[in-house]
């Protein structure tokens, strides 16, 4: 197995299989999402989900509420499927190729990260025995991002004759369904009306409007086939097809290049238009050119995004899987984030959750900083709808963001476990300021960051009340949704405490520079206002157990019993398919890390020793139903010196997605989970904190690893740090930046190479 590919051979063709390499070969480049369905399609009895998606672009469908009380959702937005451009059909002579027929003498898949495409290679020989050898490339460009294609090679190895494509553009598609999973949207819906079918020239274009949200994507297609006999092309009420014929000699090699489009008019105002001049851009340079700026792209990133583990390359190449992933993902414009499922799948309905700012925003803001304040822009771009949700739960002032939305509407119809987790507001908030701290880039602070960590600061102190002097957050749910609707949850508490010292402490700064005034006259703000966010934040209730000497979850966890787990069935797992949520909600059980996870993004909150004995009490009663877990008390489990087992919880986040571990990746990638590996070498065996008086590393060394080295972009500068028998910080440039290593400080300059000992 090569270093930058990642390939499964001997291939079966189980269902099950089939839906979960759809999810794990697809192609995506952060704008639009293919998966890796077979070209030819699937018989009957065979499973689906073949889609294409377009980062931002949604329907809105109607949300029924058993009882339609005052605030609660009655529509939502669900990513759309677009249309379907990767059918190609192949007949041989008379024969129609097919996996299901005939006989496979050899079949793989694979995934090339360094060039930045997908290959499927069968060898196949049909039922009268003709043999061919097949090779389809696939790729979503990154610097092209409206451009998918499609490269199908055909070799002849016995066979001389007609050779048949038959190239598909269907306008007429559906989301897929699933009646039995909550993660999974219910009843398959038609979300897009194809409009207009048009051919101009070799190109043909289907203008289609999404049912209610009034969004137009056009989808464009161009074959090329240098040495085809004759083309034929027809066209129906929604769709084109295009019949290439050639002949082919034995041991002669045929292609054909296909080329799709996606414009949409989230973006541009005339998408047709649009799609027509990128369409005769990139046709003109060519596929053999679009290869090559791919790999010019992704030599780029891969020098930016080094995370390699000296001599495990199984572990490595896993690590590049889920890096490769984050960045096929993530939104690189204004008008998009990161799903919970990238664009890899329809799970969560293309939502978008506080996963892109705790998760995936980390590995961005030290990799590419841009993408980063992409990632914040679009938190900007829908702040007005993040006050008008504040209005509707009831606050006077300020902004809370949806739990999960698209266009910036809340579409959580479960309250209890969705709008009530207004810890979503401090999540954004510590994106801001991290991105503040590691690349002090104040001119995005100005103009829109603050303005986002103030108005969300203002909810906080209308959320909360005082009682015997002391800051309570009432009724709403932390991270672990297996407990909801309660008291003073530790994580909301103390992420809260953090964004109003940090909303303040900006606002003082800025305030002097007078950079900010035009700001504080828009939104109205206040002196006092800014005393009672110090005020908060510094009598902050927050939970502690004298006889446990652990923070409690929440203020009435510990009176609760403890879940039964020895007599709860393995089959019976995650629990969140099983059991009512009333009931879980009655028990000591968490889904997921809550409080461990603020001892990662908060360390400085609590001591060692409570962190420690609480991390050993939620160590028993954490489920890790959710893919967000592991990696969390991975990272945890670093900064307590446990070595042995952060690499256990780390390695069962690393191959979540490969090996399927949560049994759902068919329905998509759990992109959080592969920022969260990241988050785990980096920021748990590394130990790196990104603080405001400089950079923080305490690096611990895996026995089984001889050493493991990363780099980071910090203030602008390229750093890169390599852990073996020593820990040694490099920069190319010439600077001057504080760096605590294992607590000492050190000075990094003048293109200075620190080493010292690991303390292990």
């Amino acid at each position: 197995m090569e270093k930058w590919i990642y390939k499964i051979d001997n291939l079966e063709l189980n269902n099950s299989d089939n839906l979960l390499n759809e999810t794990i070969f697809h192609n995506a480049n952060g704008y639009l999402g293919i998966r890796g369905c077979f070209e030819e399609g699937y018989p009957k009895g065979y499973e689906t989900i073949r889609g294409t998606y377009i980062n931002g672009i949604y329907n809105i469908s109607e949300m029924k509420q058993a009882e339609q009380l005052y605030g609660f959702i009655n529509e939502k937005q669900t990513i759309v499927n677009v249309a379907d451009t990767q059918g190609i059909q192949l007949l041989i002579g008379d024969e129609r190729f097919h996996l299901f027929e005939g006989s496979i003498i050899n079949y793989s898949r694979s995934l090339d990260m360094k060039n930045g495409y997908t290959i499927r290679e069968i060898i196949w020989k049909s039922p009268k025995g003709k043999i061919v050898q097949i090779r389809i490339k696939r790729m979503a460009s990154f610097v092209e991002k409206n451009l998918f294609t499609v490269e199908y090679e055909v070799k002849s190895i016995n066979f001389k004759g007609l050779l048949t494509w038959i190239s598909t553009h269907i306008g007429k598609v559906q989301n897929y369904s699933n009646q039995e999973d909550p993660r999974v949207a219910k009843g398959a819906v038609k979300h897009l009306e194809p409009k207009k079918v048009v051919t101009e020239g070799d190109a043909s274009y289907i203008i289609s409007e999404t049912t209610t949200s009034g969004l137009k994507v056009c989808s464009a297609v161009r074959n090329i086939c240098s040495d085809k006999k004759n083309s034929t092309v027809w066209r129906e009420k929604t769709g084109i097809f295009e019949k290439i014929e050639i002949d082919i000699q034995k041991e002669e090699t045929v292609s054909l290049k296909k080329y799709t489009v996606l414009t949409d008019s989230l973006r541009e105002t005339d998408c047709l238009s649009n799609a027509e001049v990128i369409m005769n851009r990139v046709t003109r340079a060519g596929l053999t050119e679009m290869y090559r700026l791919q790999k010019i792209y992704l030599d780029d990133f891969w020098n930016r995004a080094v995370l390699e583990i000296d001599g495990n390359e199984e572990l490595n190449l896993a690590i590049k899987y889920n890096l490769f992933q984050l960045l096929q993902s993530v939104g690189k414009d204004e008008y998009c984030s990161v799903a919970a499922k990238g664009l890899s799948g329809e799970g969560y309905e293309g939502h978008y959750f506080w996963d892109a700012e705790i998760y995936i925003f980390p590995f961005f803001v030290l990799t590419y900083p841009h993408i980063a304040r992409n990632l914040l822009e679009y938190r900007y771009r829908i702040l007005d709808q993040a006050k008008e949700n504040a209005k509707i739960l009831g606050h006077t002032k300020g902004a809370l963001y949806p739990w999960r939305t698209i266009a910036g509407k809340e579409c959580s119809g479960y309250f209890l476990s969705g709008s009530a987790q207004y810890h979503i507001n401090s999540d954004i908030a510590y994106a801001v300021i991290q991105y503040y701290l590691a690349t002090k880039d104040l001119d995005l602070i100005v103009h829109k960051g603050l303005e986002i960590l103030l108005e969300t600061a203002r909810l906080w102190v209308d959320t909360g009340h005082y009682y015997q002097d002391q800051f309570h957050i009432m009724s709403v749910t932390g991270p672990d949704e297996y407990t909801c609707m309660v008291n003073d949850n530790y994580f909301t508490n103390v992420s809260a405490k953090y964004h109003l010292k940090w909303a303040a402490r900006l606002y003082r700064v800025l305030k002097e520079t007078g950079k900010i005034d035009k700001l504080i006259r828009k939104i109205d703000l206040t002196e006092n206002e800014i005393l009672e966010f110090e005020q908060a934040s510094e009598k902050m209730y927050l939970p502690y157990s004298e006889e446990l000497g652990i923070n409690p979850q929440d203020t009435d966890f510990l009176s609760k019993p403890v879940w039964d787990f020895k007599k709860t069935p393995k089959e019976n797992y995650p629990l969140l398919l099983h059991y009512h949520p009333l009931y879980l909600n009655r028990f000591q059980v968490c889904k997921q890390a809550d409080t461990v996870l603020a001892y990662f993004l908060y360390e400085d909150m609590q001591s060692r020793e409570v962190m420690r004995t609480s991390f050993e009490y939620y160590e028993k009663i954490t489920t890790h139903d959710s893919s967000l877990s592991t990696c969390i008390f991975s990272i945890v489990a670093s900064k307590l010196g446990l070595l042995e087992k952060a690499v256990e919880y780390m390695g069962d986040s690393i191959y979540l997605d490969l090996h399927n571990t949560h049994k759902n990746t068919k329905d998509g990638i759990h992109t959080a989970n592969m920022g969260g590996i990241y988050m785990a070498i980096v920021y748990g065996l590394a130990g790196l904190g990104i603080k405001e008086d400089g950079i923080y590393l305490s690096p611990l060394l895996p026995k089984t690893w001889n050493g493991y080295k990363f780099k980071i972009v910090y203030e602008g500068y390229e750093l890169e740090i390599e852990v073996n028998e020593v820990c040694r910080l490099t920069c190319k440039e010439e600077v001057n930046i504080p760096v605590y290593l294992y607590g000492e400080r050190y000075s990094l300059n003048n293109n200075l190479v620190l080493e010292k000992k690991n303390e292990i």
